[in-house]
Formats: structure tokens, C-alpha cells, sequence
């Protein structure tokens, strides 16, 4: 399944079952080495909240799994960011931006490779964020990120959706390893990257956002 340049999708994230998080994308380009999107300023999102609408990182998690959840919307909060999610693997990689809509970072998101659907008049990929992460500057130095969040979670096997963290981190180790190497993507690749002028950002999430997870 390919997605054409320039089509509105959906990237979800989904935690046993459940949409965490839903944002508009704009599909970049979509060939063999995998899936580009762009997430604009403002961008319609959705994310799962608590009864008190507190989100999981608001709270403990042993009380986020004693609550219970809504996805409450709306917009995305930051500089405007690209998302390269490689065929296959176990992670994906954003590219932050500053205040001026200028590259700042890497972003390594590690997450269990994406499933994507196609509705005919929605499409989307579905993942499932693994919380830990790794920060890539552009001087190709890095760190962990959420560490401590992923040790918290890790306690509750019953209750959290990573069930084999060694291989999150083997995962971690080797995408850092192509970035000390200044390999691609870290090689300057999309750091430049400008979107079309007509790529409008939408009033809301389409219809048909909420649909049942494929994962």
C-alpha cells in the first residue's frame, strides 16, 4: 500500500487497543525506503486524556491505568515537523524545528513498525510508540530521552504495551549508530525541507479519524 504526495492522512499512535494520539499529516513522498509526512503548525491532533483531561505524562502511570480515557482534540502546539517512518523498522525518525520553522534536532522515535489502512476516503498508519527515545543534535551527539518513563511503565508488564525493552534499545543503539556515522537520514537529508504553498492545514480531523486501530 503507497499513499500519493501531497494526500491528507492520519499517523496514530495506539496503546493496547487504544488511539494515544491522532494527527493530520501531509504525505510527502512514499517510495522503498519508506514513508515521509509532514505534521504543519496547528495541525488538528488528538490525544487520550484522563476523566480530569490530564494526559498519560501528566500523572503517574499507576494511576493512568486505574483511569478512565476520552481522546480530546486539538491543535498541534509546536514548530511544524517532519516524520520519516523507514520501511519495516522499529522506529522513526522527526525532524523538530525552531521557532522560525528552522531544523533544530533529531528525534528518534522507537515504536513497532507502522500498519497502514486505507479507507478510500481516509487513510492512515497506526504504531505503537515505545516511550523511549533518542535526541539527535546536529552535531550528531545524542541522548536518551524518557528514560526514567520507560523504567516506570516497565514495572507494570500486566498493564504496558512493550513487552520486550532489550529490544527497544537494541533498536535505539543501532540508529544511533548510523547517526555518529552522519549516514542517512543524518546526513543533512530533508533539513531544508519547504512544503508546498498549497497545502492547506484543515479546520479538523476528518471524518472517519476514530475508526478501530489496525494494530
Amino acid at each position: 500500500m503507497r499513499f500519493e504526495p501531497g494526500r491528507l492522512i492520519v499517523h496514530r499512535n495506539v496503546r493496547r487497543g487504544r488511539i494515544g494520539w491522532a494527527r493530520t499529516a501531509r504525505v510527502v513522498s512514499d517510495d522503498d525506503r519508506g514513508l515521509l509526512l509532514w505534521v504543519p503548525r496547528d495541525a488538528p491532533v488528538a490525544s487520550e486524556v484522563t476523566e480530569a483531561g490530564l494526559g498519560m505524562r501528566a500523572v503517574p502511570f499507576t494511576e493512568w491505568i486505574s483511569s478512565s480515557y476520552g481522546l480530546a482534540t486539538g491543535r498541534w502546539d509546536g514548530p511544524s515537523v517532519l516524520k520519516f517512518l523507514p520501511a519495516g523498522a522499529a522506529h522513526s525518525v522527526w525532524w523538530f524545528r525552531d521557532a522560525h520553522d528552522r531544523f533544530a534536532t533529531w528525534y528518534v522515535n522507537l515504536e513497532e513498525p507502522g500498519v497502514r489502512w486505507d479507507d478510500g476516503t481516509l487513510a492512515g498508519v497506526d504504531m505503537v510508540d515505545q516511550d523511549l527515545d533518542v535526541l539527535v543534535r546536529p552535531d550528531r551527539s545524542w541522548e536518551w530521552k524518557d528514560e526514567e518513563e520507560f523504567a516506570e511503565r516497565l514495572a507494570f508488564p500486566d498493564h504496558y504495551w512493550v513487552p520486550d525493552p532489550d529490544a527497544v534499545r537494541a533498536e535505539g543503539k543501532r540508529v544511533i549508530a548510523l547517526a555518529e556515522a552522519g549516514e542517512f537520514p543524518f546526513d543533512g537529508t530533508w533539513c531544508d525541507f519547504t512544503p508546498p504553498s498549497d497545502w492547506l492545514v484543515p479546520d479538523e480531523l476528518p471524518p472517519g479519524w476514530d475508526r478501530p486501530p489496525v494494530r
